[in-house]
């Protein structure tokens, strides 16, 4: 089996031209028809809107019973995990790879979207914190200092940052020095800043749980403005997300990262980085800053082109509109890494069996096969990553034109939309373009 990102290479396959135009054909129809046929009234309001779920279920879900038997199993798949990393042998055979760049990073997608922000159900991180608060009398929302509000989530963009740059540039990422090095850092960084600011601060700062609550917005589980547990349509469920400092770096990370994990495997910068006389590792790091920079300074040269409605501070628009990316965020997620994770997961629940490599097998899964149905099956595979991309799209716009409902004044709602939905249309041309020539 062949591992990927930090692990050796990433891309799936590339997509047909058909795929791609056909794609991008239906990227810009989709939108134009929203941008001139859709409602001209707000219709998601996460504060009201949703169906409260039944009381049991409710109540299981609050339950304290339910927050420690969550808060355990993350405790114990940690420490699994760190015995393997500090005891195991440093080979790719060992859990920790598969664990950190498959289960962690792109599982984390579809664990939200099913469950919402799972990781802060089972952070490692709020657990320890948490013991640590009992232990020496403390509360965990207490903190020794307040935290400043414009500190925002400009703590998780640069985690995130940190991390595909793990990922996709640290020349070592995949040995485990270098694993257990940016996780010391991880856990030192959120854990003294927790006791200092408590634990808002881990909603700050933690990468993961940053990512996993953006994308958990995505799922059909949601709260009304009281706390009331409420299914609704995950679209009613974007609009809970809050406008913050740090919003759009931490979602421009997100998907300029991912757009450069494409783009770095394309021939025209295979070869760039083969004749240059530069080294690869700067060369590569100023590539994935410049990708994530440009998504976030194009996002808001064309939110703050809109005119607000008086009393709306065109400055805050970036952030109010940064929502609408995380369904092309998830989008070029699944687009880019579904045969990654189906395939190399599967590999890594065989792995987890035998943390370290002596032939144990303590889970019962050393024995699986890997299932290659979607390698084996290309047709489907394409057209799963060009929907997806289109897809992603397509439920940005409308979240984008909602919100410009309730944001734009009625002489520029047409118009006031038009600059993101170019920028927007661009991300999606962009993301086939790189599956196309990758």
């Amino acid at each position: 089996m062949v591992f990927a990102h930090g692990i050796g290479g990433s891309a799936d396959l590339p997509i047909s031209m058909p795929f791609a135009l056909a794609g991008g054909s239906a990227a810009l129809a989709v939108s134009f028809l929203v941008l001139v046929l859709a409602w001209r009234t707000p219709r998601f309001d996460a504060a009201t809107q949703g169906h409260p779920v039944p009381r049991p279920l409710a109540r299981l879900v609050d339950s304290g019973a339910l927050t420690a038997v969550a808060r355990v199993i993350g405790l114990l798949f940690t420490g699994y995990v760190v015995w393997a990393a500090l005891a195991g042998p440093d080979r790719l055979t060992n859990p920790t790879f598969g664990v950190v760049y498959v289960l962690l990073w792109v599982g984390v997608v579809p664990a939200s979207l099913l469950f919402g922000p799972f990781y802060k159900a089972v952070n490692p991180v709020r657990s320890v914190h948490w013991l640590l608060s009992r232990a020496t009398g403390g509360r965990p929302s207490t903190g020794m200092v307040e935290l400043p509000g414009w500190v925002g989530l400009w703590p998780a963009a640069l985690g995130l940052l940190a991390f595909v740059w793990l990922e996709l540039v640290a020349p070592e990422s995949n040995y485990l020095w270098t694993i257990r090095l940016w996780f010391a850092a991880y856990f030192v960084i959120v854990l003294v800043g927790a006791a200092l600011f408590g634990d808002r601060w881990i909603a700050a700062a933690d990468p993961f749980e940053a990512y996993s609550t953006l994308v958990g917005h995505l799922s059909p589980w949601g709260r009304l403005a009281d706390g009331t547990l409420v299914w609704r349509s995950p679209m009613r469920n974007l609009d809970a997300i809050e406008p913050a400092p740090g919003l759009v770096a931490a979602v421009s990370v997100l998907l300029g990262s991912t757009a450069f994990d494409s783009f770095q495997d394309s021939l025209a910068w295979v070869r760039f980085t083969t004749e240059t006389d530069l080294p690869d590792v700067p060369l590569n790091t100023v590539a994935l800053v410049v990708f994530c920079a440009m998504v976030g300074a194009l996002f808001v040269a064309a939110t703050v082109a809109a005119p607000p409605e008086t009393g709306e501070e065109r400055g805050r628009l970036p952030a109010l509109f940064a929502h609408s990316l995380v369904p092309i965020v998830v989008g070029y997620m699944v687009a880019h890494y579904l045969n990654y994770f189906v395939e190399v997961g599967q590999q890594t629940l065989v792995y987890l069996s035998d943390p370290m490599v002596d032939g144990s097998d303590y889970l019962g899964t050393a024995d699986l096969q890997v299932n290659y149905w979607l390698t084996l099956h290309p047709g489907f595979l394409a057209t799963t990553k060009v929907v997806a991309i289109v897809a992603g799209h397509v439920l940005g716009v409308v979240a984008a034109h909602d919100r410009a409902m309730k944001l734009l004044p009625v002489r520029h709602q047409l118009t006031g939309q038009l600059p993101l939905l170019v920028v927007m249309v661009g991300f999606t041309l962009g993301g086939l373009y790189l599956l196309l020539t990758v």
